[in-house]
């Protein structure tokens, strides 16, 4: 089920470089707690741990919240890709920086992602943990872009359709920075803009 959020708000008290908050935190927090509930009450049938495989470093902030959410056994694991290089867009060109410590064959996995853009990425990572035979592959991915997306994935469990602007906050970053801001953000254009 996803959503797209309703309140959009300027404000003085936001970071100067952020045009507009998209999602709040009370948003983004009820929607962590919404989405841990869904996936509890589908994996509701075995007491096998669930390994939740996130991508460094934007999905972080996300994993660690819903991990706690989920309320049932888990295991974590994380993954390092680089699809961007310097650019604000996916080149779809993946190279994996650091890859999963441990076989996941046989394992209930899912993927979690803070979000999905051209979906070229995410369709190239599905294959490759394909390949590796788990019981189970599905997707939870925070922000979806509607808009942007080139290749059609699977997706069962979004949170918040986005428009297709740059957003940064809550592990979203432009050049390292505004992963620490507890909202979603438009960043203002002229910060990315050459």
């Amino acid at each position: 089920m996803s959503s797209t959020s309703s309140s959009v708000t300027t404000s003085s008290d936001i970071h100067p470089d952020i045009a507009e908050v998209i999602i709040t935190e009370k948003e983004i927090r009820a929607k962590v707690t919404e989405l841990a509930a869904q996936v509890r009450a589908d994996y509701a049938d075995t007491e096998q741990p669930v390994l939740l495989v996130a991508i460094l470093k934007g999905a972080v902030m996300f994993m660690a919240d819903f991990a706690r959410e989920l309320g049932r056994p888990l295991e974590l694991e994380f993954m390092a890709i680089s699809s961007y290089g310097a650019s604000t867009s996916s080149s779809g060109v993946v190279r994996i920086l650091k890859d999963l410590d441990r076989e996941i064959e046989g394992k209930r996995v899912i993927l979690v992602e803070d979000i999905i853009d051209s979906g070229l990425t995410l369709s190239w990572l599905l294959r490759n943990l394909a390949s590796r035979n788990p019981a189970s592959l599905d997707v939870v991915a925070l922000f979806r872009k509607p808009e942007a997306v080139r290749v059609p994935v699977e997706v069962k469990y979004v949170g918040f359709d986005i428009p297709n602007s740059y957003v940064v906050g809550y592990g979203l970053d432009y050049a390292e920075r505004y992963r620490e801001l507890p909202y979603l953000g438009a960043l203002k254009p002229e910060v990315y803009s050459d």
